[in-house]
């Protein structure tokens, strides 16, 4: 059998080598012949290692920019003469929209990877909701199509692809991108005092305006603990934080900001307990690694969270936009040194269970087989 062509199309490098990189290496492993179209940054040469072949295509993100999404249909057909795929995987809102209309009159099946939606699904502001109400049609209209295919990663997000009017049968879930349980381990607890670590961008939908206001609140009351942010503003989208709040925070007693932290584990080995406040996502991946690390968590209660903080298993659980719910949460854990050991054990074996890259590549190999007719129970 041939060397299939796949085709990922992604807005960053870095996300691809962050959120796709199982994937990709599950495909290789199983003889794809794997290409990557997007914005090229500082990760050209991590993609080259991989023995992928990159294609630089410019996507505008954080504005609607008309000429720059036609620029960037054209770069992406472009691509498609060239390298022909059968396969294209499309990550994100963005790419699913651009990709598929570049793909019309290609013979490459696509499958869109909805993850979790974005600023534009979580977002009151009246921007975001004129952007979703223009949205909603046009997803319905391109990803809708008999040689589309829907990836979710939690069953809030397939429900709602359901109501777009998408088939069933043109949705799959598989939960997550995958985390490396090999590299990353169970640790130790750190020596006291007890530490909440956050990891992602800076984004006030990741709440972590809320967190930082659960950590003045846990101050007042005379109850000290470290918050370790790391992760940096993403200036592209309309939800970041200034870089000053940023810096500013960095300057409040017991806030330690990291920024860009290439080694996860180090800020695993920092901290006790893992917080992700966030509006919603497709299934969080800092969650992913803090599970594997065997941290416990608290996290809010939307779709995505859910799938891997388990309230009462591995997490606590809190509303969204909550600090006072959120203090009371943190400070619950940091109390319960017992409770932290049990959660920390159930999400790591979680972690193993379910969202392995392993697991999480065989699964998404499966389904691209599946589709090009080239494995048992493929379609036809």
């Amino acid at each position: 059998m041939s060397a299939a062509r796949l085709l990922y199309v992604v807005t960053e490098d870095w996300y691809f080598l962050s959120h796709r990189l199982p994937m990709a290496r599950a495909a290789r492993a199983a003889g794809y012949e794997v290409h990557v179209a997007c914005t090229v940054g500082a990760g050209a040469a991590a993609i080259a290692r991989e023995g992928f072949t990159l294609h630089p295509v410019r996507f505008a993100r954080g504005r609607l920019i008309p000429a720059a999404q036609v620029a960037t249909v054209r770069a992406l057909r472009a691509v498609h003469r060239k390298v022909d795929p059968d396969l294209v995987h499309h990550v994100a809102v963005q790419a699913s929209i651009l990709g598929s209309i570049a793909a019309l009159g290609s013979r490459a099946k696509c499958v869109n990877a909805i993850t979790g939606l974005g600023y534009t699904f979580t977002s009151a502001t009246r921007r975001a909701r004129l952007t979703r109400a223009l949205l909603q049609p046009l997803l319905r209209g391109l990803l809708g199509r008999s040689s589309n295919t829907v990836l979710v990663q939690n069953p809030d997000d397939k429900a709602m692809m359901q109501s777009l009017g998408i088939s069933d049968a043109h949705i799959e879930l598989i939960p997550g991108s995958g985390v490396d349980t090999d590299a990353l381990v169970p640790l130790p607890e750190p020596a006291p005092p007890v530490a909440v670590g956050f990891v992602g961008r800076l984004l006030d939908d990741k709440g972590i305006r809320v967190l930082v206001a659960a950590h003045r609140l846990l101050r007042q009351r005379g109850v000290h603990l470290t918050l370790v942010i790391a992760g940096d503003p993403d200036l592209a989208n309309p939800g970041s934080i200034p870089q000053r709040e940023a810096e500013a925070w960095n300057a409040e007693p017991s806030i330690a900001w990291l920024g860009q932290v290439g080694d996860i584990a180090s800020v695993w080995r920092r901290a006790h307990i893992a917080v992700l406040p966030t509006r919603g996502e497709g299934l969080p991946k800092s969650l992913l690694e803090a599970a594997a690390c065997g941290r416990p968590m608290i996290a809010t209660d939307v779709r995505g969270c859910r799938e891997v903080a388990v309230a009462g298993e591995t997490a606590l659980l809190v509303p969204p936009d909550d600090p006072a719910a959120l203090a009371d949460a943190i400070e619950k854990l940091a109390n319960e040194p017992g409770l932290r050991a049990r959660f920390g054990a159930a999400a790591r074996r979680l972690a193993v269970e379910r969202f392995s890259a392993s697991k999480i590549g065989a699964a998404t190999v499966a389904l691209y087989d599946r589709l090009l007719g080239r494995g048992p129970g493929a379609a036809p």
